[in-house]
């Protein structure tokens, strides 16, 4: 069993009565390019986090939580 670690940015935009709205996730190759997306997002978006996730790809298996390295604006109450 093999496992990897996936990257991604997951931006949100205003959606109606003000809740974020979540917008198509970004995929990066290291957690410093998910970082710099998501600062590089973070003044022009509602809210951005940057997160990563392990499992083994072969099997689809990821772990249900990710572990989230960045956070910034408004989130979904989910990621609190």
């Amino acid at each position: 069993m093999a496992r990897e670690t996936i990257y991604f940015v997951q931006a949100f935009s205003a959606g109606r009565g003000g809740r974020p709205k979540a917008e198509t996730p970004i995929a990066c190759k290291t957690e410093a390019s998910a970082l710099r997306t998501a600062e590089r997002l973070a003044p022009s978006k509602a809210g951005v986090m940057a997160f990563s996730s392990s499992g083994d790809p072969d099997m689809g298996d990821y772990d249900d939580e990710p572990t989230i390295f960045f956070r910034h604006g408004e989130l979904p109450s989910a990621f609190d």
